[in-house]
């Protein structure tokens, strides 16, 4: 069974300098049927002005993974690290027992167009953590690259939750498929051109959750770069 979230459907907030879509409940935008997808809790598409970003601010008990889609991210938190984020890269802190941060688009001229992203932690009071690592386009073009995993397993970054995050780059009319082991569910988010899942279209922002199904089969309808999320 697949229920499509559709793009001009999530929440949204224009601020000036952020331009951002709340796939499910967050900051000012509530919907009680939109309070996320089982550990998946938020899924945030960002646009933020050159120059500008998120000051010092607290997180806890929560993975925030960050995936860069154009531009880059300078990030900076109270655990000493101090990284920029490009597209092909992406970023896991456990906020765990209380963090800092900040995020800022270090460019004067370019735009940062990147999805934050939050899981649930299995257990909360967690040690604050870091990771980055770079994906390579080769990666992820025509397959479902494992980026994040409980185990760290094939070179991803560590999820502490039962939960997995491939990424994709389908060009027209390449198919990939991922099976669903019993009572799993799996999220599809698009973050460039078309893709069919299971027949249904899914374009630019839309977002779809599977479940009681085997498997996913998905197919580029246009270029194609998209976020798969594989959870318990």
């Amino acid at each position: 069974m697949i229920t499509v979230r559709r793009a001009n459907d999530r929440g949204h907030a224009e601020h000036g300098w952020l331009d951002s879509w709340h796939t499910f409940s967050f900051a000012d935008y509530y919907d009680p049927k939109q309070m996320g997808f089982r550990a998946l809790r938020v899924i945030n598409e960002d646009r933020v002005e050159a120059g500008k970003g998120f000051g010092t601010h607290p997180h806890r008990d929560m993975e925030i993974v960050s995936y860069v889609l154009e531009g880059a991210i300078q990030h900076r938190d109270s655990m000493g690290n101090g990284e920029v984020l490009r597209p092909g890269e992406v970023q896991r802190m456990t906020a765990g027992t209380g963090v800092t941060h900040s995020e800022f688009n270090p460019s004067r001229t370019e735009g940062l167009h990147f999805l934050q992203i939050w899981i649930l932690p299995a257990k909360q009071g967690l040690k604050p953590g870091y990771e980055q690592k770079a994906f390579p386009t080769a990666e992820r073009s025509g397959k479902l690259r494992l980026v994040a995993a409980p185990d760290g397993r094939d070179g991803a970054l560590t999820l502490h939750q039962d939960a997995f995050i491939y990424a994709s780059l389908l060009a027209v009319g390449e198919r990939v498929e991922h099976p669903l082991g019993a009572g799993r569910g799996a999220w599809v988010q698009v973050t460039r051109g078309a893709i069919d899942v299971d027949g249904e279209k899914l374009g630019v922002g839309d977002g779809a959750a599977i479940e009681h199904d085997a498997r996913v089969r998905i197919t580029g309808e246009r270029d194609a770069e998209f976020l798969l999320f594989d959870l318990a």
